[in-house]
């Protein structure tokens, strides 16, 4: 009887190693499998990331080249300008995105694409400055403020001056940089958002200072065309 017993322990534990052993390389061929298809997840969505980054930029440039020509329908050539800073330390001057305006050979303006800290995130904004410091026109091109308040900066909708038809981002048309781009004083904030008024109106101000002491400093820009 104890022989017996031995041998049926023997087998059991026999066929419950086999099992574990089976168990064991299905499940390494399993986990190869998962890898294999994760892998490849992982490509396919690096080429998708890269074709939509390519989409994107081409669609953001132009957008840009449309802005441009929309500040200076009578230039003939816009060429980038290098070396520019803002004099005012909460904006930055984007200088891939900043160009001076050629017609007849002469620059008549820059274009600066300038960027400050709105409500909610950055302001991306495109400023057209011609000589003697007159802004001729204020693009926002990217911005992450709140729905129905400070995105009305770039709204089509939204007037500061109804009677008038002028949109926020239009009042800032015909200044000059010296003016004083303060709330309440020479610039309407758009309601219940007053820090993205207050954002827009500094950046549209530091842009026309920067291009108007380039423009001074450069009358005989050439640059390289684009």
């Amino acid at each position: 009887m104890s022989v017996s017993k031995n041998t049926g322990s023997g087998a059991s534990r026999g066929n419950s190693s086999f099992r574990a052993s089976i168990s064991f390389r299905a499940m390494l061929k399993l986990g190869a499998i998962l890898a294999l298809y994760a892998a490849a997840a992982c490509v396919g969505l690096a080429f998708v990331h890269a074709g939509t980054e390519k989409v994107i930029a081409g669609r953001q440039q132009a957008d840009l080249e449309a802005a441009l020509k929309e500040l200076f329908p009578d230039a003939d050539s816009f060429r980038p300008i290098s070396h520019i800073a803002s004099l005012d330390p909460a904006v930055t001057i984007d200088t891939a995105g900043s160009y001076g305006a050629i017609k007849n050979g002469t620059v008549v303006g820059a274009a600066l694409r300038v960027s400050r800290a709105g409500y909610n995130g950055a302001l991306r904004i495109l400023v057209g400055v011609e000589a003697g410091g007159r802004i001729c026109g204020v693009k926002i091109l990217d911005h992450s403020e709140t729905p129905g308040l400070g995105a009305n900066a770039a709204s089509a909708s939204y007037y500061v001056d109804r009677a008038g038809g002028i949109r926020f981002y239009e009042q800032f048309t015909g200044k000059n940089a010296r003016d004083p781009f303060v709330i309440r004083q020479d610039v309407i904030a758009i309601t219940a958002a007053t820090i993205t008024s207050r954002a827009v109106a500094g950046a549209v101000k530091a842009a026309g200072e920067a291009a108007t002491a380039w423009l001074d400093s450069n009358p005989g820009f050439q640059g390289e065309s684009r």
